[in-house]
């Protein structure tokens, strides 16, 4: 799993100096270009579109450093729509793989970006997402006891509290009575409990989507690229869409369009995509592309915590859980 790298997300925009840009169209200009050069992680192309001032406030590495942790944390942009424009300066909403983000670009007089700010979105409809609950009765996806790593409301007990779509995951994974994830050295995949667990369907549902084809991580390393890795999306009868992401290379067993069944398996646990050791990412969100979807608050219908039986219960940081059968 991974660690929330950006807290701070200013790079230096500077305040409007009140001159007039002669050509409107450069905003758009740079605004593509910017996204262009982030898709393409082309970092070093970002910084030559700074103004010199900018650049000496803002070296190279910082630029690097910066959009590389967010390209890791985010995923590529998907799209964006301009929200605000003034003479010298544009806001954009932009649509991260994870997550909704302002872009603010702030040019100089001649056309080069002078401040560059990417900071969270706080639009009206971010401040009114509606709270949901699955309808579904689910139970957990695997046998044996796991051990949640990142679930709850708070950001102290789930990271992913700031996505949109994924406020409501988890990331479990399988720990031993020492606190450990892996025997050994923990250096290759297999040394981990989770790698190889088999996963399965927590209700009777619809395959809505399948990615394939996605490498395992060599343990420690991430594939920001691929933010979800070999990925199954089932959709239940209440229009829930349930995503388990970082299955094994070549484990999927169901296809696209397929009906499952409850305890029925999907695949086997593994290390794709963004993370950095086996584990189960698991969310339900609100439509199938996680891109603009809301996220569904995950109750479990009856389970085992910590050795005590709870029903219609959603699991918290630092707990154990099993299925009471």
């Amino acid at each position: 799993m991974k660690q929330l790298l950006l807290f701070s997300f200013l790079l230096g925009l500077t305040s409007c100096n009140g001159q007039k840009e002669k050509d409107p169209v450069k905003k758009d200009f740079h605004v593509n270009a910017v996204i262009d050069h982030y898709n393409q992680e082309h970092y070093d192309s970002i910084f030559n579109l700074l103004s010199a001032q900018s650049k000496e406030a803002l070296p190279l590495e910082k630029i690097v450093e910066f959009f590389s942790g967010l390209r890791k944390e985010e995923g590529a942009i998907e799209k964006f729509e301009l929200a605000e424009e003034k003479a010298d300066h544009a806001r954009y909403k932009t649509f991260f793989q994870n997550n909704i983000y302002w872009l603010d670009i702030t040019l100089t007089p001649s056309g080069e970006i002078e401040g560059l700010l990417v900071s969270r979105y706080d639009g009206p409809d971010q401040k009114t997402i509606p709270y949901r609950r699955n309808e579904t009765k689910l139970s957990l996806p695997f046998s044996g006891e796991w051990f949640v790593f990142w679930g709850g409301d708070t950001e102290d007990q789930n990271y992913h509290v700031v996505s949109r779509a994924q406020k409501n995951a988890f990331d479990i994974l399988i720990m031993d009575e020492n606190e450990r994830t892996h025997k050994t050295n923990g250096k290759i995949n297999e040394d981990f409990y989770a790698f190889g667990q088999p996963l399965a369907a927590p209700c009777d549902a619809e395959v809505v989507s399948v990615i394939e084809g996605v490498r395992d991580n060599i343990p420690g390393e991430m594939n920001p690229g691929q933010v979800t890795g070999n990925t199954v999306v089932l959709k239940t009868a209440a229009n829930e869409y349930i995503l388990f992401a970082h299955f094994k290379l070549n484990s999927i067993k169901v296809k696209k369009g397929q009906l499952v069944k409850k305890g029925q398996l999907l695949g086997l646990c593994g290390n794709s995509g963004n993370s950095s050791e086996p584990h189960l990412h698991f969310h339900i969100q609100d439509q199938e592309n996680m891109s603009g979807a809301t996220g569904i608050k995950c109750f479990f219908d009856s389970l085992l915590v910590n050795g005590a039986l709870r029903s219609d219960y959603s699991p918290i940081k630092g707990e154990r859980i099993k299925n009471p059968h």
